[in-house]
């Protein structure tokens, strides 16, 4: 499988030390399988560093019965408590190798940050997150699992 990481360098070998701890999933290093997902982050920081590099790497996805995955197939009550918990630096994802799921992209993020003000209520947030068509990110959360299945390919500026 084909995974892109957007940013303002390549990234040949991703470290998760690097890695934000209040976004979506909590710290890890976050890739998409859609490669104008990872530009559109890419470009997030063309104005401040002048620079957007999209690194595409190969994901090896056999046997991954032998990973802890979690796996967010909508926006739902889960995903929303989830990714709250981890955007107020409460990461319980650290108990997984990967978490899959939906992007807080602003179109999302408006409605989030609606929810976390407590201006609308969880039932209010899903039902506007119902239509919303989840882009979706894999977050890795530990080295170890991005060491052995992950394998840098290339690179190209935006």
């Amino acid at each position: 499988m084909i995974l892109y990481h957007g940013s303002y360098t390549e990234v040949k070998r991703p470290d998760i030390s690097f890695s934000r701890k209040e976004i979506d999933f909590g710290a890890g290093f976050y890739t998409t399988p859609i490669k104008e997902q990872a530009e559109k982050w890419s470009l997030r920081f063309k104005s401040k560093k002048g620079c957007s590099v999209v690194s595409e790497y190969e994901f090896d996805d056999t046997n991954m019965e032998t990973l802890s995955v979690l796996k967010f197939e909508t926006y739902s009550e889960d995903w929303l408590e989830f990714v709250t918990s981890c955007r107020i630096g409460k990461d319980s994802g650290y108990d997984y190798d990967m978490i899959i799921g939906g992007v807080a992209n602003d179109d999302v993020f408006n409605t989030l940050q609606l929810y976390l003000d407590k201006l609308i209520s969880m039932d209010e947030t899903i039902k506007r997150l119902r239509y919303e068509k989840p882009n979706v990110q894999y977050c890795f959360k530990h080295q170890e699992v991005i060491n052995n299945r992950l394998r840098f390919l290339r690179s190209h500026e935006r």
